[in-house]
């Protein structure tokens, strides 16, 4: 690697926007995190460097909903995550199971006893481009201005505090003032940028769902190497890339493409009077987790149904039934940072939840609970980061979020179904 380096001209950026709440990362979490805020009566800008929002889920194909629900009849997350599982089936009358398109299972559709759930998670699976344009449509609605094409590069801090993020667009580089910021890039991009303090992950394979056409009919192909759920690079086939170095990043695209068009051939050849062809490709690199704020306290296994005072959400565990996890504010307000939450993927939890903590509803429940948080913040001129807990908390319930002790308690499965 080149330790070569050049001085750039100092330069005046000038400053573009400036509103109450900025979000930078346009994925799940970012866009509860926006609504949150902006449905409490903030101004809040959103910055994207794709053109979509959904992130992983619509712009990534990953397009499963993962369950709000423990397994066992009992939903532990509502509230955003509850409006965006619902929503992203709005246009969907019945299953496509080819394609991957499921709609809310009946049970969950409405009322019903808790054991008639009790076979059933209650998850979704989306049309990605539908879900995109629905999202757009309910920003708008809330009033989030959306900035595409504008990728964080830089912060100004003012002692702790931030006070502006550095952006560069098509408009060329600017600055955005705001009074809280909520990074919800998926890669800690603001908290790194910060000086926070960041755990690097570097154990992503490839992997990249996508659509194809077969014969006339539309199918999902999910596919993704094996890779190992604590994110250690152990016990599986590598190789393996990092997120955060654009080579990996890149390197990972490309060998992701070659073996898609390698398995792609394999099928013609075993099917030859069959027409296949790929459609709806991924348009950005399908990382699980690449970088986490890491503070002084980190969410972990040790945290199965321990319920912990400053919860502002739960989350169940996608993979298997039973588990619970509380999500305290403490994971995702910035220790050194007294207005940077971090939602989504990059919140401070190890190794051992992480893969809990990255799915699309639990980042739902975060961006929701750091978008309040930011808002209260503003509205009661609080500049020193310190949350009302008691307020985050029964406004996030207000809202139909789920923050209840007993449901981390492990449930007693009953023989239902739904």
């Amino acid at each position: 690697m080149s330790t070569q380096t050049i001085r750039e001209p100092e330069r005046l950026i000038p400053v573009d926007a400036s509103c109450d709440v900025v979000v930078a990362g346009g994925g799940i979490a970012g866009v509860a995190a926006a609504l949150a805020a902006a449905r409490q009566g903030v101004s809040v800008i959103l910055i994207e460097r794709q053109f979509g929002l959904g992130g992983l889920a619509t712009l990534g194909n990953v397009t499963m909903y993962l369950p709000l629900c423990d397994g066992y009849g009992r939903q532990v997350m509502g509230g955003i995550a509850e409006e965006l599982l619902r929503l992203s089936v709005i246009e969907l009358k019945a299953p496509v199971q080819q394609s991957g398109f499921l709609p809310v299972p009946d049970c969950w559709k409405g009322g019903g006893e808790p054991g008639q759930r009790n076979n059933s998670r209650f998850l979704t699976g989306f049309n990605p481009y539908a879900f995109q344009m629905e999202l757009e449509v309910v920003l708008e609605k809330a009033g989030v201005q959306v900035m595409y094409d504008t990728r964080v590069c830089q912060v100004q801090r003012d002692g702790k505090a931030i006070t502006h993020l550095i952006v560069e667009n098509k408009s060329g580089r600017l600055a955005i003032a705001a009074r809280q910021f909520i990074d919800a890039t998926g890669d800690a991009d603001v908290c790194h940028l910060a000086g926070c303090a960041t755990e690097v992950y570097e154990s992503n394979v490839h992997a990249g769902w996508y659509f194809e056409i077969y014969n006339g009919e539309l199918r999902l192909v999910k596919f993704s190497r094996p890779y190992d759920k604590e994110h250690r690079g152990r016990g599986v086939e590598g190789p393996f890339f990092s997120g955060t170095d654009h080579r990996d990043v890149t390197r990972q695209v490309l060998e992701t493409r070659r073996l898609l068009r390698e398995k792609l051939e394999e099928k013609r050849a075993k099917n030859p009077d069959d027409t296949i062809y790929p459609f709806g490709l991924p348009s950005i690199p399908c990382f699980r987790v690449t970088r986490c704020l890491k503070n002084e306290f980190a969410i972990g296994e040790q945290h199965r149904h321990v319920w912990l005072d400053d919860a502002v959400g739960l989350t169940g565990d996608w993979r298997r039934r039973g588990p619970v996890y509380p999500i305290p504010l403490r994971a995702l307000h910035a220790d050194t940072c007294p207005n940077l939450f971090a939602a989504g993927r990059c919140i401070s939890a190890d190794e051992t939840v992480v893969d809990v903590t990255r799915a699309i509803g639990t980042c739902a429940v975060s961006g929701e609970a750091c978008g309040t948080a930011a808002a209260i913040l503003v509205k009661d001129r609080i500049d020193d980061g310190a949350v009302p807990l008691e307020k985050l908390q029964q406004t996030i319930i207000r809202n139909g979020g789920i923050i209840d002790p007993e449901l981390i308690k492990p449930a007693v499965p009953e023989a239902a179904s739904c």
